[in-house]
């Protein structure tokens, strides 16, 4: 019985050995552009030169929409899945962040 709690796609069967397979090295890949986008992010925080931040941006660019491929790809294979979010537990985070936004030193409308 499925888990009501998931939301995923029908996995696609992979061989069960010692060998890598290909949901093993997708896997692999997403992990190491999750790891490449949080590297970029920070050298993004820390470049003072305008040319290599604008460099730095591009390859960051290319490297988030790698790892949405790869994502995308997983999930349709089955092989991500995502838990379900509960309408209580999104009524929670809401207002946990509204209350967050209440305590900023000024407001949107000062902003504009």
């Amino acid at each position: 019985m499925p888990d009501q709690n998931k939301i995923q796609n029908p996995e696609t069967s992979v061989s069960k050995t010692t060998q890598m397979n290909d949901r093993d090295f997708l896997n692999d890949m997403l992990s190491t552009e999750k790891y490449f986008n949080s590297s970029y992010s920070i050298a993004l925080n820390e470049a003072s030169h305008s040319g290599l931040y604008n460099e730095l941006l591009n390859i960051s660019t290319e490297t988030k929409d790698m790892q949405r491929t790869l994502y995308n790809l997983m999930f349709e294979m089955g092989w991500y899945s995502l838990e379900k979010a509960e309408p209580q537990k999104i009524s929670q985070s809401y207002q946990q962040f509204t209350g967050y936004k209440n305590q900023l030193p000024y407001s949107q409308q000062e902003l504009q």
